[in-house]
């Protein structure tokens, strides 16, 4: 037992190492998933342009997370990159609300995040806002060659036995997750008559889409609900599957448009963080960019256009950095309305 005392006082000093008499105080905090190499200087993830431009400067160690945080002390506002996947997201999150160098307690907390977009409902390069967030993975699954020939999927609800069985039953897991609508549609409303890039690119990738007037449209902000699930999934019968999925989990008040991975993982966490005191659930936004379709123009297969032709995974997304740009200026917009509104904002939440 003797032995241990040592480690268990390095592990303390280590841990108590560098925190601030004063907890650092924080207004929002940007969540991204992903980056490629640097935070800055290089191909841009989703955190590049936030530390770049906000600017983020301070780097904050967090070995405890996926990746250092970035801050900006002079707005008060701390950078995340969780990692992909909910997993990764929940653990990251969770980390971070329970990090006591940290007052979380009056934060705003924003997505920022690229994903694939329902052509039915909008196209590449734009920028959707999330009232529902609903979970791809929690559920039974039958191969569909082995289900009942008169399913539609085999993919059912947890404790049902066939697919969008009624009633629905969520009981000790959580599928959807209902955001603060009065802050969400705030946040559309100012940003709404936002221009967003149209590139030659663009114009070219949604011209395939032609049996679907709304991926025809140019870029633009809308509302439309998320679906998290960490495979990244494609194609028309999948396309169906999440907006059925979407449907019945919300009571037919969700509608899909974006679908990427981890934001059902952050939000748990900061439901159980707000049960603690560390956070507020209802200060949750999330906002999603369009940098890829979810299903297949007509006259390609789902592995085609998946694959794009055999082509490296970076070349798939040819709406990769217009999404990137969308997903920074839109999202900043709002951090800049609750940054300089600070004085009402910290207590009261916009659009009640």
């Amino acid at each position: 037992m003797k032995r241990l005392i040592p480690a268990l006082v390095l592990l303390t000093s280590l841990y108590t190492y560098g925190q601030p008499a004063v907890p650092i105080p924080v207004r929002v905090v940007i969540v991204t998933m992903f980056e490629i190499g640097a935070d800055t200087g290089d191909r841009p993830g989703e955190f590049q342009y936030w530390v770049e431009r906000l600017p983020l400067s301070q780097t904050i160690p967090f070995p405890q997370g996926y990746r250092n945080l970035r801050y900006n002390a002079e707005k008060q506002v701390l950078g995340i990159c969780t990692g992909m996947g909910t997993a990764r997201s929940a653990a990251s999150i969770m980390a971070l609300g329970m990090d006591t160098r940290f007052d979380l307690s009056h934060a705003y907390w924003l997505v920022a995040g690229i994903a694939g977009i329902d052509p039915q409902d909008g196209s590449a390069g734009s920028a959707a806002w999330a009232e529902w967030l609903v979970d791809g993975d929690l559920a039974h699954e039958i191969d569909s060659r082995e289900m009942p020939k008169e399913w539609s999927t085999g993919y059912l609800p947890l404790r049902r036995t066939k697919p969008y069985e009624e009633p629905v039953q969520e009981n000790d897991f959580t599928v959807a997750m209902h955001l603060n609508p009065h802050l969400v549609k705030w946040a559309y409303t100012l940003t709404k008559e936002s221009k967003l890039d149209d590139t030659e690119m663009l114009r070219k990738m949604r011209s395939v889409y032609r049996d679907y007037p709304e991926a025809q449209k140019p870029p633009r902000v809308m509302m439309g609900d998320h679906i998290a699930a960490m495979t990244f999934w494609h194609g028309k019968y999948l396309n169906d599957w999440a907006n059925d999925w979407v449907r019945y989990w919300t009571k037919g008040k969700g509608n899909f448009v974006t679908s990427a991975m981890e934001d059902t993982g952050t939000g748990q966490s900061l439901q159980w963080l707000s049960a603690a005191g560390k956070a507020d659930f209802n200060r949750y936004l999330v906002l999603r960019t369009a940098s890829n379709y979810t299903m297949q123009p007509s006259g390609v297969t789902a592995a085609q256009n998946l694959t794009n032709g055999g082509k490296e995974v970076g070349e798939r997304y040819t709406a990769y950095i217009p999404a990137l740009e969308a997903a920074y200026r839109i999202g900043n917009t709002v951090v800049d309305q609750l940054i300089s509104n600070w004085a009402v904002y910290k207590d009261t939440i916009p659009g009640k």
